[in-house]
C-alpha cells in the first residue's frame, strides 16, 4: 500500500513529495517501510499538480479578476499599523464558505487542511491561516452595503459574458428560519402580562429583534425572514435578492427585486393591483398566474406560465432556509453572499470555454 505525503522544506521554500511504500516480508511477516523520493517541486508546481485545470476553483480564478472586484473593500482598512490578512483572501474565503455551506469553524478547518481552498484563497502551504473568529470580524468590517455591491459587481461581470438574457424573469419568496420554537419567549410574554406572543410584541422577547412570523399557508408557518429572489431565465442565475421580515407580504417586497425590462413570471400571491402597478412602473409585462376570481383569469395562459416557470422552481426551494445570523442586515448579507456563490458556481459549469483574460468589475 502506498501513501503520498507533503513535506514542507522552509530552508528551500519548496515542497518535497514522498511516497511511502508499506509491505510485509514473506519470511519475517513484520512490516517494514521504505521511503521513495518522487519529486522535488516548487509550491506552485504542487498546487498545479493537485488542483487541475478543470477544478472549479481554478476556473473561477480565471473567470473573475478578484483584485479589481475586491478593491472597494480595501477602503475599510487603514494603511497604518501592522499588516493583517489581505481583504482579498478574506472575501474569497467568505465566498467559498457559502459555496460549500461551511460554518465559521468549518471554514477555518477547510483553509487549513484543504489545499484547493487554501490555494484559491491565496494562502501558501506554510502560511498561517485565520481562525473562525476572523470571519465574523470581516463581515462586520465590510458591512451589508458593500457585500450588496459586491453581488451586483459579480452579476455585471457575468452579464458581460452573456449569462443574463434579461427577457424572462421569475420572482418568488422563500423562507429563512431563525428559530423553530419560541416557548420560553411566550412564557416571558405571558408572565409580563401579555395575552399571547405575536408579531406585535415578539421583538421584546426574542433574541432576534427583527425576525417575525410569516405564513405561506395554514400549515407553513415560520419565525424569521423571507428571501425575495428574481431569477433570469437564460442560465437560471439570480438577478436580484432582497431579505425582509417574514410578515412582509410577497407582493409588497416585489418592488425590491423587479427587473427593468422583459416579462415577469409570478405565482398567484402576486396577483394584486399593487404588484401590477409596480410591473408597469418598471416597463415590464406581468406574466402572473391569476387568482381564480380574477377577471383576467385565463387557464390556458396560466398553464403555459406554469410550464415556463417550473424548471426554475428549484432555485427558490433549494436555497438554505436557515438563518446564520441575527438581525435583518446580517441576514441580507447572507442572502447576497449565497446568491453570489450560487451564480459563480453555475457560471463555471456553463462557461466551458473561458476568455483569455479575466474581466474586471464594472
Amino acid at each position: 500500500m502506498a501513501n503520498i505525503s507533503l513535506i514542507f522544506r522552509p530552508e528551500y521554500g519548496k515542497i518535497e513529495l514522498r511516497q511511502i511504500l508499506n509491505f510485509q516480508s514473506k519470511t519475517m511477516q513484520t512490516p517494514s517501510e521504505k521511503t521513495e523520493k518522487m519529486l522535488f517541486a516548487t509550491e506552485e508546481e504542487v498546487f498545479k499538480t493537485i488542483i487541475g485545470a478543470n477544478h472549479p476553483f481554478r476556473k473561477l480564478n480565471e473567470l473573475i479578476d478578484f483584485e479589481k472586484l475586491v478593491e472597494p473593500m480595501r477602503a475599510t482598512y487603514s494603511t497604518l499599523g501592522a499588516n493583517g490578512i489581505d481583504v482579498q483572501k478574506g472575501i474569497k474565503a467568505l465566498l467559498i464558505q457559502f459555496w460549500e455551506d461551511y460554518s465559521d469553524r468549518e471554514m477555518e478547518q477547510a483553509i487549513k487542511e484543504n489545499l484547493a481552498v487554501r490555494w484559491f484563497c491565496g494562502f501558501s502551504i506554510g502560511e498561517t491561516t485565520p481562525d473562525y473568529s476572523y470571519f465574523c470580524k470581516l463581515r462586520k468590517r465590510i458591512g451589508t452595503k458593500r457585500v450588496g455591491q459586491f453581488f451586483k459587481d459579480v452579476n455585471a461581470i457575468l452579464d458581460s459574458y452573456g449569462l443574463f438574457g434579461n427577457v424572462f424573469t421569475f420572482i418568488d419568496a422563500s423562507t429563512i428560519i431563525t428559530k423553530t420554537a419560541l416557548w420560553e419567549e411566550r412564557d416571558q410574554a405571558i408572565k409580563a402580562g401579555a395575552d399571547k406572543l405575536n408579531n406585535s410584541n415578539v421583538q421584546k422577547y426574542a433574541a432576534d429583534k427583527d425576525a417575525r412570523w410569516g405564513a405561506k399557508s395554514k400549515n407553513h408557518i415560520w419565525f424569521g425572514y423571507k428571501r425575495n429572489t428574481a431569477v433570469d431565465m437564460r442560465c437560471g442565475l439570480i438577478k436580484k435578492v432582497a431579505v425582509t421580515p417574514a410578515n412582509v407580504p410577497d407582493f409588497k417586497a416585489a418592488e425590491n427585486v423587479m427587473p427593468d425590462q422583459g416579462a415577469v413570471f409570478m405565482d398567484k400571491i402576486y396577483d394584486t393591483k399593487k404588484t401590477n402597478d409596480i410591473v408597469k412602473a418598471h416597463d415590464c409585462y406581468a406574466a402572473t398566474i391569476r387568482k381564480n376570481n380574477s377577471k383576467e383569469k385565463n387557464r390556458d395562459l396560466d398553464s403555459w406560465h406554469s410550464k415556463i416557470r417550473m424548471p426554475f422552481e428549484g432555485t427558490f426551494s433549494k436555497m438554505d432556509k436557515h438563518a446564520r445570523y441575527r438581525g435583518l442586515a446580517k441576514n441580507a448579507m447572507q442572502g447576497f453572499l449565497q446568491a453570489a456563490a450560487y451564480n459563480l458556481k453555475k457560471a463555471v459549469n456553463v462557461l466551458t470555454v473561458l476568455p483569455t483574460a479575466p474581466i474586471a468589475a464594472v
